[in-house]
């Protein structure tokens, strides 16, 4: 750490997205602490500041769901206009959010956090940021997102290409012409299969360089009518309790096995979900899509019917046809994806049948032949969940860092906290639920955690709040053992950490997102059992900040 004077907080949150500014929000005007945020972006909005590629658009059917649940008000004056968001739309809603609680006064944007350090005398958080200065603060809040390390592939040549470059995580804010322009795009995960379409309506032409075929199902946005979401806003406290005990969405789910119907019946009600588009495939066909193989593959085996009938060249689609388990990884939904291959000007290279070599200033060089680009499109994702913690590398007790306790496994209690990282809290962390549960409540009850033990702490006179090795390893076990009941594990995805090399690999995400906050909201209740505590070691408080 430099010589410069440090501004005394008592919480830091890291990160302005939905999980940043609620912390910000509630630590700030319910516990009554001072705060300070700190983000690299310009603006609000997090990861999605920063996706504003074309296309970009929640992955799951959001209006008016994916979005903040805790206050009614804000709720009824907020319109949204689609049932499948756009970046543009959640961006503007973010932005409401922090001029109507007044949140931007207490971030700092353009500012990165570049280091954190624990000091056991003071019992406080030093960081640094890439402005050169320094914060203090008694806890630390790391609202980092689960999808915000972009991954950039190591492709032999791939910064001598002289044409522009973009990764779609972090798209810039001018627009981007693709207009007569021979257009690469690497990747076909949830950015690519967006991008991809939106790129093809007005690029001279797009090659796909395709690294995993992709079960894709049909988005089916439309406009949300007023009728409906008013609809929503009159019964949104039952939704809210629906959305607490159903993953996070307040959409039923199906309690029909799939012996209760012939193989007919089912392949007709997989016919009537795809209609419906959304999730509905997934959550709505059968109990155990995720867990019973057979049915599993019957599902699977349903999609790779649509693809090839959707797509002309059975060729094209033989190479668009997945070859793992359905919906162990990340369900994408599309609107027009599969069909955007019938056009004349888009290629599909399989990366598997045909890598790539290399790269020259003006083209992509595969092992089969060479693609002459104007433009490069970067659909590669993310260091998933934990690369957002590694960028900042706080230093805890004993002088660790986080990538030496992380050297070989991503060990936490609940998801939230790590054993000799005394009053740090991660929002989204390793072995939660993460994004296997709607963000933004996911965010506000994690939050609604964090604030109950500051609360603690305070009531009882403690400084201190750390987790043991022992309550780290049993909760892996409960998190593996969930994982291991699903298909999940079976596939390698970024879920496991298989999309980074050299990156260890374990299922991330607690697998049973109800259940989870359930199971938290015990623990606070019961006095915080797996913690250990230490009492504060002065009684004094820093004043508020004056920044």
């Amino acid at each position: 750490m430099s010589d410069t004077p440090t501004t005394q907080y008592d919480a830091i949150v890291i990160g302005a997205g939905f999980g940043g500014l609620y912390a910000l929000l509630r630590l700030r005007d319910e516990l009554g602490l001072s705060v300070r945020g700190f983000d690299g972006a310009g603006g609000v909005g997090g990861t999605w500041w920063h996706n504003r590629y074309p296309g970009a658009r929640v992955d799951a059917p959001s209006a008016p769901f994916y979005a903040y649940t805790f206050s009614k008000e804000l709720v009824d004056e907020w319109t949204w206009t689609e049932t499948q968001s756009t970046s543009a739309d959640v961006l503007r809603y973010l932005d409401h959010v922090a001029d109507r609680f007044d949140l931007r006064k207490d971030i700092e944007f353009n500012t990165r956090v570049t280091d954190a350090r624990w000091d056991d005398d003071t019992q406080r958080w030093t960081v640094e940021t890439s402005r050169g200065d320094q914060a203090s603060a008694r806890f630390l809040i790391c609202a980092t997102g689960a999808l915000f390390v972009a991954n950039k592939p190591d492709y032999p040549g791939i910064d001598d290409f002289a044409g522009p470059m973009y990764h779609t995580g972090r798209w810039p804010h001018e627009p981007v012409s693709f207009e007569g322009k021979r257009v690469a795009v690497i990747g076909t995960g949830s950015s690519g299969v967006q991008a991809i379409p939106e790129i093809a309506k007005t690029a001279a032409h797009v090659t796909v360089f395709q690294r995993t075929a992709q079960y894709s199902l049909p988005a089916r946005n439309r406009p949300l009518g007023a009728e409906e979401l008013q609809g929503y806003r009159d019964d949104w406290e039952n939704l809210r309790r629906s959305m607490y005990h159903r993953g996070g969405w307040p959409f039923a789910t199906t309690r029909l096995k799939a012996s209760d119907h012939t193989p007919e019946q089912r392949h007709a009600r997989y016919e009537e979900l795809w209609e419906q588009g959304g999730i509905q495939l997934s959550i709505n066909s059968y109990v155990g899509v995720l867990v019973d193989e057979e049915l599993n593959r019957e599902v699977g085996d349903f999609v790779k019917g649509k693809i090839r009938q959707i797509v002309k060249d059975p060729e094209t689609a033989r190479k668009l046809t997945p070859d793992y388990l359905f919906g162990t990884k990340r369900l994408i939904l599309d609107n027009g994806y599969f069909e955007t291959y019938n056009r004349d000007n888009v290629t599909l290279v399989d990366l598997r049948e045909d890598p790539i070599k290399s790269f020259t200033a003006t083209s992509v060089l595969t092992e089969h032949g060479e693609h002459p680009i104007d433009l490069l499109v970067l659909a590669t994702g993310f260091d998933a969940v934990s690369g957002s913690m590694l960028q900042i590398d706080p230093q805890g007790r004993n002088g660790v860092r986080l990538s030496d306790k992380w050297n070989e496994r991503f060990d936490t209690y609940l998801g939230m906290v790590v054993s000799g990282f005394p009053n740090l809290f991660m929002i989204h962390g390793p072995q939660s639920p993460g994004v296997l549960y709607t963000m933004p409540l996911g965010g506000e009850r994690h939050t609604a955690w964090i604030e109950a033990c500051i609360r603690h702490l305070d009531e009882h006179g403690l400084g201190t709040i750390d987790t043991t090795e022992d309550a780290e390893a049993a909760w892996d076990d409960e998190v593996n053992s969930l994982a291991n009941r699903t298909l999940y594990p079976r596939t390698k995805s970024w879920y496991t950490g298989a999309n980074i090399p050299g990156k260890p690999r374990q299922f991330l995400a607690h697998a049973m997102g109800s259940r989870y906050f359930d199971r938290i909201d015990a623990i606070a209740a019961d006095g915080f059992p797996g913690f250990v505590f230490e009492p504060r070691r002065t009684a004094d408080r820093p004043a508020p900040a004056t920044v």
